[in-house]
């Protein structure tokens, strides 16, 4: 606090400098903080629903690494209201197509408006999983305008899933791992989905994002989830390349992810403790 008196002069000035703008914002500060999201559908007769929420703070330098649909830390009341507030703001700006409104929320279920996502993301399976819902098919019908076939009263949540986004990294340092794939073998079995375009002999190039593969795992509760989760991530095989599978294979055999105690800076404080 003694040091906000010359640090309000100094941002002013570099902003002045570097905007020709010195207003600044002042944010409520929240320790362990979630990432929760809303997922949304909308189309061009005024219709708009939520598909429940996702949970996705398990995160390195705020991107998201493992996310889950439902959260283990939202109840039924917190879902309407936080539900209620995403199509509220849909309406406000007559939304047509899938988005995503993403929350900051606190230990207290308070929870803050952080950014919408305006398109499809990259942990959408987890909530197709436990509605039942294509999302990308509907994204389709309404951009040709055909409204919903769905209302809210549609939507349940059934069982519980789980998303690890695997990258051509080294899982603790997180260097990048180019490079061609020399083996390749996908898990299988119920409730185990794998979005990726890789094979044996695909090469990964060093110019683009090093993501290469979303293993989605559907259980009918969380428990059996995890188990599922395990089980596929020791299945899954992707030799010529360092991948993040060995750092998944610990995070879900770790007790604060089984029992959903985690927020935005548990992995970095993990990783630390751990020598990575």
């Amino acid at each position: 606090e003694k040091d906000i008196g010359q640090a309000i002069p100094s941002l002013e000035d570099g902003a002045r400098a570097s905007f020709g703008d010195d207003r600044l914002f002042v944010e409520k500060f929240i320790t362990e903080p979630r990432h929760i999201e809303i997922q949304l559908m909308g189309d061009k007769h005024g219709n708009v629903i939520y598909l429940n929420e996702r949970e996705c703070s398990i995160q390195r330098r705020h991107q998201k690494v493992i996310e889950e649909a439902p959260s283990p830390f939202v109840d039924d009341e917190m879902r309407a209201k936080m539900g209620g507030q995403a199509v509220a703001l849909a309406r406000a700006v007559d939304y047509r197509s899938a988005g995503t409104v993403e929350f900051i929320v606190d230990a207290q279920r308070n929870f803050y408006f952080l950014e919408m996502n305006t398109r499809l993301q990259v942990e959408h399976p987890v909530t197709e999983a436990i509605t039942g819902i294509d999302i990308v098919r509907e994204q389709i019908r309404v951009a040709a305008g055909s409204p919903l076939e769905i209302d809210q009263s549609d939507i349940v949540i059934s069982g519980h899933a789980i998303e690890c986004r695997i990258n051509a990294e080294n899982p603790f340092t997180f260097q990048p791992s180019p490079g061609t794939i020399t083996q390749f073998h996908a898990p299988g079995g119920l409730g185990v989905r794998l979005d990726s375009a890789i094979y044996t002999g695909y090469r990964i190039p060093p110019y683009y994002d090093s993501l290469v593969g979303k293993l989605i795992v559907h259980g009918r509760n969380r428990n059996e989830c995890l188990m599922r989760l395990r089980r596929s991530l020791d299945e899954l095989v992707v030799g010529g390349i360092e991948t993040t599978i060995p750092l998944f294979q610990k995070l879900v055999r770790e007790p604060d992810i089984i029992n959903g105690d985690y927020h935005i800076h548990w992995l970095e404080h993990w990783l630390a403790a751990h020598g990575a």
